[in-house]
């Protein structure tokens, strides 16, 4: 792996909430390898932020029919926000760390994360979180476009299809990102 400048580096840890770290098969073992990762970036004075996804009800109000993955989200009440959509407990923020609320799936479409990473002089974004093709892809995608460096951790993100998993992190993250472990990402700090 590349080198960090730890001043301008950000661990975002996304979508790792109770109602989406039931999907993980062994959630106790992929949580703990995030753990691992944030702990490290706090001792080499990393940005820590977290993205989660909630929808108020004014949210919900305001999705459309045509956006396929929102609209059943909101017809079900599946992602309205409270206890199932904050930080997962066993990774919960400190108080001095970014934490934003979504109503899309990538990271900066609806919140003002790009202008929190901006203002501590963040350049480089660590991806970590769950879906690799849901918010790791997007946030891959749209944070290339704002000039950040990327690195995805492809141990800290999971996805029901493995195949996709794999696809993403072998062959098109590779293309705007470096793609590391988690291992790799704390030996280099």
């Amino acid at each position: 792996m590349n080198s960090l400048d730890t001043v301008s580096t950000a661990l975002l840890i996304m979508d790792v909430q109770p109602s989406i770290v039931a999907q993980v098969p062994d959630a106790d073992a992929f949580v703990d390898g995030l753990l691992r990762a944030r702990e490290a970036a706090r001792a080499a004075d990393l940005t820590v932020g977290y993205v989660r996804v909630a929808l108020t009800e004014d949210d919900i109000a305001a999705v459309p029919a045509s956006n396929v993955t929102f609209h059943a989200a909101a017809a079900t009440g599946r992602m309205l926000d409270g206890p199932d959509t904050q930080v997962d407990a066993r990774i919960a923020p400190a108080d001095d760390e970014i934490v934003v609320r979504k109503s899309r799936v990538g990271a900066f479409s609806t919140t003002d994360l790009r202008e929190q990473l901006l203002a501590r002089g963040v350049d480089t974004l660590v991806l970590c979180g769950i879906s690799t093709s849901g918010v790791v892809l997007s946030t891959v995608r749209d944070g290339a476009d704002h000039d950040f460096r990327i690195v995805v951790l492809e141990d800290g993100c999971f996805d029901r299809d493995p195949e996709v998993h794999r696809v993403l992190t072998e062959k098109i993250f590779p293309r705007q990102a470096e793609v590391v472990s988690i291992d790799d990402f704390v030996a280099a700090l």
